[in-house]
């Protein structure tokens, strides 16, 4: 007769031992680290440098939408006014207007800018000859380095009253299209600019989430017979979501900020009352008309509205179960 001799199970009635905080585990002494990593925190000098400078401490000048600033007097003696700045800045009617049209054409690069650089990663990452990838991505990528004033300049060679297509259009009898100076097409106008410079630079990072796919799950759909949409539909795009939250919110983070180069070169051409947006607006305001505290309170608002949109944006990330750029302790 075999004797049955049950295997010993593990008590489950106690809990686990809870792994060791690795963090706490891997902090070295600052002596260590800094044997260790030296040369990385020498190569960041430079860009901390560059953030302190240009970014930090100009946040200090916002003492002047409170004041009643005299360039000769300084922020040290100027007068403070309190919200009289904001009082005035809100009854003006043109602060509103480059709102409104600050957040149309935010609205419109958002909508039809946004899609193009991951459709054109996509394209990319379907291509199966590496010549014609490489020949793809460089075409792409070399508009990004040109200034916005050779782009609007080639812009008005091709679309402008005298540019090529509507001398085309006259010598095929048909009158021309004033695609440069027309104000309600003006958004289309920008959008179309901004996707030709930049779209082929903003798919760098989606080429990047590309790679972190599973080749795997491909073939592993492609052997239950989905078909290359299908595929696109429940493996790739899915695979992506993370960075295209990330990109969205940071996009509208960044939304009331549509550019000043471009708007400033072509706000002659439509008018302010289409071009104008609040960039413009506070450079107008503070720096030509001389109303600095003005200029200064219109530049708050917008980085305090920007904020605002990247908060509601980030939480509504969480709602929907993605990481988004930051969270709170206990979520991580």
């Amino acid at each position: 007769m075999e004797t049955l001799v049950a295997k010993e199970r593990p008590d489950t009635t106690q809990p686990a031992p809870r792994p060791p905080d690795v963090r706490r585990t891997a902090k070295l002494p600052f002596a260590v680290r800094w044997r260790r990593d030296w040369q990385m925190v020498l190569l960041m000098i430079p860009g901390v440098l560059f953030l302190l400078v240009f970014f930090y401490l100009p946040v200090i000048g916002n003492v002047v939408a409170f004041q009643d600033f005299q360039p000769f007097l300084g922020i040290m003696h100027s007068e403070w006014n309190g919200v009289q700045n904001f009082v005035n800045l809100y009854a003006n009617p043109d602060f509103w207007d480059a709102l409104r049209n600050t957040l149309i054409l935010a609205l419109a690069q958002l909508v039809l800018f946004f899609p193009v650089p991951l459709a054109l990663a996509l394209i990319v990452d379907s291509l199966v000859s590496n010549r014609i990838r490489r020949a793809f991505q460089t075409v792409a990528y070399l508009p990004h380095f040109l200034s916005w004033v050779l782009v609007v300049a080639l812009f008005q060679q091709s679309l402008g009253g005298a540019g090529f297509v509507n001398n085309l259009l006259r010598q095929a009898g048909l009158d021309p299209i004033p695609f440069m100076t027309n104000p309600d097409t003006f958004p289309l106008l920008v959008v179309a600019q901004l996707i030709w410079k930049d779209a082929g630079w903003a798919m760098i990072i989606f080429l990047a989430a590309l790679t972190s796919v599973d080749v795997a799950l491909y073939e592993a759909a492609a052997a239950d017979g989905a078909g290359r949409w299908r595929r696109l539909w429940h493996i790739t795009l899915p695979s992506m979501r993370t960075v295209i939250v990330l990109l969205l919110i940071l996009r509208i983070g960044d939304v009331l900020s549509v550019g000043f180069e471009q708007f400033i070169l072509q706000r002659d051409s439509v008018g302010p009352g289409a071009a104008e947006v609040l960039d413009t607006f506070t450079y107008y305001a503070g720096v030509v008309g001389g109303d600095w505290s003005s200029g200064a309170a219109a530049g708050l608002a917008k980085g305090v509205i920007s904020a605002l949109l990247l908060w509601g944006a980030n939480t509504i990330a969480h709602k929907l179960g993605e990481p988004g750029i930051f969270q709170k302790r206990g979520q991580q």
